[in-house]
This record gives C-alpha cells, sequence and structure tokens, in this order.
C-alpha cells in the first residue's frame, strides 16, 4: 500500500470517475464560453485604478510596459495551465494537476490553498461592487448598523444572486456573463477611443522618470519579504520602479486561472482549453496596454500622482482623474458603470472556481463526499449554496483591508505547483495524450517558477505569516478527515468495492492518445 502522503491518483482514474452519475457535471462549454469567463474575471475594477496610480506614484508613462513585462510573466504560467488543462480535463485545475503530479497531501494543501484564494477573493470584490453600486445610485454606500455593527447588504445580495444563476446552470451563467463582460469591454474600448483624440506626445517623455528614493515605506512584518531580506528602502520610477509597477499590476491579470476548474464541463477540452486561456490572455493585454497608453497621453504622469488633502487624507487618481483633466465630465460615470459591470463578472466566476474545486476534493473523500453530489441540472448544488452562504456571510459583515494580499500569494502558490508539475509529468507520462504542449520545456516552467518566485517575495511579512497559519489549519484537516476518508486510499484498502477502478487496458487506451473512450471499468 502506497504512502498516504504521497500516493498519486491516475490521469486515468481522474478521467474515470467524472462518469460517476452522482457527481458528473455537465459538458456544455465551447472555447468561446471559456474565453468570456476569462476576460470576465480579469477585467475589473482595477484597470480604472491601479493604472493611474501605478503610472503616478511608481513607473510614469513606462507603465504600459510593465503590464507587458507582467503579461509575459503570468503567460509563461498559463502555458502550463494550458497544457494540464488538455491533458488532465478534470474538475479542480491545480488541485487536480497536483494530485496526479505531487500526490494526496500536496493536492489537498493546494486545494485548501484555492478555497482562500477563490472565496476570500469574491467577498472582497463584492465589497468593491457595493461601493461602486453607491456611486452610481447616488446613495454613498450600501451599510447599514445594526447593533454598533456594520453589515455591507450590497455585497451580500450581489453574491445571493450570482450562486442562484449558478446553480441553475453554468452555460446560463455563461451567457450572463457575456452580456455584462460585453458593457464593460465596451467602457474600456470607448475609454480607449475618446482619449485618444487627447494624446500629447511630449506627455510620454521621459518614458522611464529618473529614479526618486521612495522615502523608506513600510516596516517591520509590513515591508516586503524583499525588502526585509535585502535591508533596501526602495525606489519609485527608474528601472527598478519598472519591475516594482510589473509586480503591482500582475495581479490585475489574475483570474485566467479560474478557467481551468471548467475542464470537465467542456465539450473539447483539449482543444477548447487553451484557446479559452490564451485567448483571454492575449484579449485584456491588448486592452490593459492601450488603456496604459491613453492615459499617460492624456495627462503628464506627476498629475497621476496621490494627493494629501487638507485633512491629511490621501486622494488616489483613477481613469477619470485624466478625463476631469480635459472637461469630460461624463467619465467617471462611464467608468463607475464600466467597473460595476467589471466585478460583478468577477465574482461571478471566482464563485465559480470556488465551487469547482470544493466539488473535486469532495469527490475525492478530502471534504465529505456529500458536497459532490449534482442535481437535476448538472451542477454541484450542494458545495455551490455552502460557498454562496460563506462568501456572502464574510462580505455582509467582515472588513477586508490587507487580506487582498492573501488571493495573491495564493494565486502564485499555486502557479508555481503548476509549472513544476508540468515538467514532472513530462517526465513520469511522456506517453498521454496533449491537446498543448509548452514549448521549451523545462526552461518555460522555470522561468515561470522564477517569475512566480519574484512576485512572492515582493509581498509583505504580514501576508507570508497569514499564509503560513492558512496552510497549517489545511494539514490538520487533512490529518484529521482527509487521510481517512480518501476514496483513494479507501480503493486501495478494498473499502469501496464499487467504485470504478481503471483496468489496464483503459491507461493503455489513454497512453495511446484515446482519453474519450477509456474511461471502462470493472
Amino acid at each position: 500500500m502506497s504512502n498516504p502522503m504521497f500516493r498519486v491518483k491516475s490521469v486515468e482514474q481522474s478521467m474515470a470517475d467524472t462518469d460517476e452519475p452522482d457527481t458528473k457535471l455537465k459538458k456544455e462549454l465551447t472555447a468561446w464560453d471559456l474565453t468570456v469567463f476569462g476576460v470576465a474575471v480579469v477585467v475589473g475594477a482595477g484597470i480604472f485604478t491601479i493604472t493611474a496610480r501605478t503610472a503616478g506614484n511608481v513607473a510614469g508613462p513606462s507603465v504600459s510596459l510593465a503590464f507587458v513585462l507582467a503579461a509575459i510573466a503570468c503567460g509563461l504560467a498559463a502555458l502550463c495551465y494550458a497544457e494540464f488543462a488538455s491533458t488532465v480535463p478534470v474538475a479542480g485545475s491545480a488541485y487536480t494537476f497536483s494530485y496526479a503530479t505531487f500526490g494526496e497531501f500536496v493536492a489537498l494543501i493546494i486545494g485548501w490553498d484555492l478555497i482562500l484564494e477563490f472565496a476570500l477573493a469574491a467577498s472582497v470584490v463584492a465589497k468593491g461592487w457595493s461601493s461602486y453600486l453607491g456611486n452610481v445610485i447616488g446613495h454613498g454606500n450600501n451599510i447599514v448598523v445594526i447593533g454598533g455593527r456594520e453589515f455591507d447588504w450590497g455585497a451580500a445580495l450581489l453574491i445571493a444572486a450570482l450562486t442562484t444563476l449558478l446553480i441553475l446552470g453554468t452555460k446560463l451563467s455563461s451567457r450572463v456573463s457575456l452580456v455584462i463582460t460585453a458593457v464593460k469591454v465596451a467602457v474600456v474600448l470607448l475609454v480607449i477611443v475618446v482619449g485618444a483624440f487627447y494624446i500629447t506626445k511630449d506627455n510620454y517623455t521621459p518614458y522611464i522618470p529618473p529614479s526618486q528614493d521612495s522615502g523608506g515605506g513600510a516596516t517591520g512584518i509590513h515591508q516586503t519579504l524583499f525588502s526585509w531580506m535585502t535591508g533596501s528602502t526602495g525606489s519609485d520610477f527608474g528601472w527598478y520602479g519598472l519591475l516594482a509597477a510589473a509586480s503591482l499590476v500582475f495581479f490585475a491579470f489574475i483570474g485566467f486561472d479560474v478557467v481551468a476548474t471548467t475542464a470537465e464541463e467542456t465539450k473539447d477540452p483539449q482543444k477548447s482549453l487553451p484557446r479559452g486561456i490564451l485567448g483571454s490572455l492575449a484579449i485584456v493585454t491588448v486592452l490593459y496596454v492601450g488603456v496604459s497608453l491613453v492615459l499617460t497621453g492624456m495627462v503628464p504622469y506627476t498629475d497621476l500622482a496621490d494627493k494629501t488633502l487638507p485633512d491629511g487624507t490621501v486622494q488616489g487618481s483613477t481613469l477619470a482623474t485624466a478625463f476631469e483633466a480635459h472637461g469630460i465630465t461624463w467619465a467617471e460615470w462611464a467608468i463607475n458603470i464600466g467597473a460595476l459591470a467589471g466585478l460583478t463578472t468577477v465574482v461571478m466566476v471566482m464563485l465559480l472556481g470556488q465551487t469547482r474545486v470544493g466539488f473535486a476534493m469532495a469527490r475525492d473523500g478530502l471534504l465529505p463526499r456529500g458536497l459532490a453530489k449534482t442535481g437535476n441540472r448538472g451542477t454541484p448544488v450542494r458545495i455551490t449554496l455552502i460557498v454562496g452562504i460563506v462568501s456572502g456571510v464574510l462580505a455582509l459583515a467582515f472588513p477586508m483591508g490587507t487580506l487582498e494580499e492573501m488571493v495573491n500569494i495564493g494565486t502564485l502558490f499555486a502557479f508555481v505547483l503548476v509549472c513544476i508539475g508540468v515538467v514532472i509529468l513530462r517526465r513520469t507520462r511522456p506517453d498521454l495524450k496533449r491537446g498543448f504542449r509548452v514549448p521549451l520545456v523545462p526552461l518555460v516552467p522555470i522561468l515561470a517558477v522564477l517569475a512566480c518566485f519574484w512576485l512572492m517575495i515582493n509581498l509583505s511579512i504580514e501576508t507570508w505569516i497569514r499564509f503560513v497559519v492558512w496552510m497549517m489549519v489545511g494539514v490538520v484537516v487533512y490529518l484529521a478527515y482527509g487521510a481517512k476518508h480518501s476514496v483513494l486510499g479507501m480503493r486501495e484498502r478494498m473499502e469501496l468495492p464499487g467504485f470504478a477502478t481503471v483496468t489496464p487496458e483503459a491507461e493503455k487506451d489513454v497512453g495511446d492518445g484515446d482519453q474519450s473512450d477509456s474511461r471502462r471499468a470493472r
């Protein structure tokens, strides 16, 4: 019997499990649906705020180059996701990929990590959506005070509505996402087209402004791990500022990995998944670079720097700042509408990703198996309801603050494991049919790991501490529940005679490239 912590779930067994009647997801998504999901989750309110602030405070006009550098780093990881998703088209994304390469314990840890990433991200973004809704309706905010405690009803209402939509069907969710995504992309294109008429070439000079001392910045556990290791105080602008800006804007790209969680619901995963992942990344890169070029061409980058008001508060700039400088007063309203639409789809796709990861873990027995049961519409109703309730409560009653960084470190950790996993699976299972192959292996995965590591050490020590604590909780969950209830473990102990076991003939079929017909079980 294998070591419980390192037992690997074969690709063949993962594929066979997708045919279990009570936990079968409906296959109805196309490459277009996946691309929509990718654009929907990546393009959020960040494009309207992070671009201006990064240009004014860190990089100047070179923020457009920072987006390109960040897209390259993100693209390296996306290539690895595309290969894995096309090879193992099973729900769970990095969790499932890790189970097939590193073993059960690491899979549980990365699944636990993804639970943190998606659930917390959905709650944080929902609170941002509520704020923009207040701006649009002129209400200011959507918070009520009960017993001295603030409750954000707007955020909770959004999560409730989107949870219901996801229960009704993934295809329906994709159609709704398409409509809302079209609205926010239209707003972004409007900003680019209108703003292009107000570009002044002189505003691009100097493209990379001279370096300036940042004045020390955060200290103690609030400083970045890199600053603590090197003892540096950092600088703004110059080449160092450009690299720092790339780290900042990288997080505007986070979310494309959610596309991989829908692998099991895709009609032609070998072709559709790579197209969806890489296509959505290409689209958002063009939008981000276009917005940054227009923004820094409309006004001098110094006009976009944070300003300290008489009362001591700091006012940050947005895209509207550049338009207001030219007397275009309707821009703020349009940007609010775009941000509202953008955040709606971000929350929906994050909730979708969370439910699919939880579904995969429950089907494997690392969470209660009853959570993996699907309803008449082919969606995991129980886990979707639980995720919706938990995310809604978090958004309703808890301030998020600096916990946003937890989303970033969780995502990067998943990226690292997926990139390493591609190299391992190439060596251990060269016979598998791959709908997409990462070029220049192992060079590309190694570069992706290095890029992710660089971004991770630029997060605060405080974030690292919280991340380690959360991972320790995951270890406890595995030792107390997962190790005993693991379906793979019970199969090895012959405690589940009724469950499918992949035959050697089926494994040979997969090795020969016939994944679609290789799920024969005895």
